[in-house]
């Protein structure tokens, strides 16, 4: 059996046309040849007429390219059917072909020509039609697999798949036109380089060889897109393959393609966390600390202040006119040192009576936050008679 890669076995044309200006050995196809039977009669070859300028060339097993062998013109010849036939090595030899059409794109290597059709006149109307090429200024846009944070799409590959199987396909598309608007196909990086291939024109992502229990279960494929104009553009797209046929095990490879979104995400929740972290410490040390303040204030205060026992100062300790050595009513201050009780006064002053009136009992005042703020940390009692 003869098919190609590019019909999937469904029709007899090729995708993308070929430009008139291509090279010799340009690929313009792949041809796929399959033989049910076994040993010598499975052994294929594979060939095609030879009035044209195309020749099929062995690739990997089972596999031929159709390249060119000489150069083409679409003014003389727009479209090649080309003739595939297949014949095996058994006895006696069967066979099979298959037919494909190939179109030959147009490339502008002609110049226009023009003979006048009638006389100008001064007063005459002349049409002028204006072309505009195109110019390669758009990238090719993928459209499958969608494009990472849109939407996270894996492809299941079955653990029996032979090689050759079809496991996904890669669809660009691209704003531009003609030869601007080929794409090419290619795997830039793969988990594993020998397992999967991807057609050139096709974008047919396809086993190289049967799964084997080794191989990764998860596997990922960078693919680059380019067009055909001058310079070249070109886009990427990642593909995760999961090579698996229970879909129970899909949810357990949810991280394929988010590992490093994860540990960037991870990172900044750690930071976040140390920052608001260190932020609810301080603030609770600085709480603590001013409400230790506060309870420690009252203490000082009262540590500092010189409690005097009443019993400690002589009762009416006043002198009168007439009633004593004094001849007139007379006010003592007493500054006292802490410890006070066991000691003497420090100096006695007087006051004469214009200071307070003479009829005024004794009087003892005890100011404790006047005592805690005097600079030389004595404390004063104030004896009024």
């Amino acid at each position: 059996m003869c098919t190609t890669k590019s019909d999937e076995g469904k029709g007899t044309e090729l995708l993308s046309p070929i430009p008139e200006n291509a090279s010799p050995g340009t690929e313009v196809g792949i041809i796929n040849v399959q033989d049910r039977d076994s040993e010598n009669n499975r052994q294929v070859r594979c060939y095609i007429q030879l009035n044209l300028p195309f020749k099929l060339v062995p690739s990997i097993k089972n596999y031929y390219s159709l390249v060119t062998t000489g150069e083409l013109d679409r003014e003389l010849v727009s479209d090649y059917n080309i003739t595939i036939t297949a014949t095996d090595e058994g006895s006696p030899p069967l066979s099979s072909s298959k037919s494909v059409q190939l179109s030959v794109a147009d490339v502008n290597d002609n110049p226009p020509v023009t003979r006048c059709l009638r006389v100008f006149r001064y007063c005459s109307n002349v049409t002028v039609s204006v072309f505009i090429t195109d110019v390669n200024d758009n990238s090719p846009q993928i459209l499958y697999p969608a494009p990472e944070g849109n939407s996270f799409m894996t492809e299941l590959v079955p653990k029996a798949a032979h090689g050759g199987s079809l496991v996904s396909k890669v669809i660009a598309v691209d704003a531009d036109s003609g030869q601007n608007a080929w794409l090419s196909y290619h795997i830039v990086k793969s988990t594993d380089p020998g397992l999967f291939t991807i057609g050139l024109h096709s974008g047919e992502i396809r086993t190289q060889r049967d799964i084997s229990e080794s191989d990764s279960m998860k596997q990922n494929l960078i693919v680059s897109v380019k067009d055909n104009g001058q310079p070249s553009l070109s886009a990427t797209c990642t593909m995760y393959l999961v090579i698996s046929d229970n879909l129970a095990e899909v949810p357990e490879l949810k991280d394929v393609s988010y590992d490093e979104n994860n540990s960037k995400l991870t990172s900044y929740l750690i930071i976040a966390l140390v920052s608001v972290s260190t932020f609810f410490l301080t603030f609770i040390i600085i709480i603590l600390a001013v409400r230790f303040c506060r309870r420690r204030k009252p203490r000082l205060l009262f540590d500092g202040a010189v409690a005097i026992p009443s019993a400690y100062l002589p009762p009416n300790y006043a002198e009168v006119d007439g009633a004593g050595t004094l001849r007139s009513t007379y006010n003592y201050d007493a500054y006292l040192t802490t410890g006070s009780h066991t000691s003497d006064f420090k100096f006695i002053r007087s006051y004469n009576d214009n200071t307070l009136p003479g009829d005024q009992t004794l009087r003892k005042t005890i100011d404790f936050a006047e005592a805690f703020d005097d600079s030389d940390g004595s404390s004063e009692v104030g004896l009024n008679c």
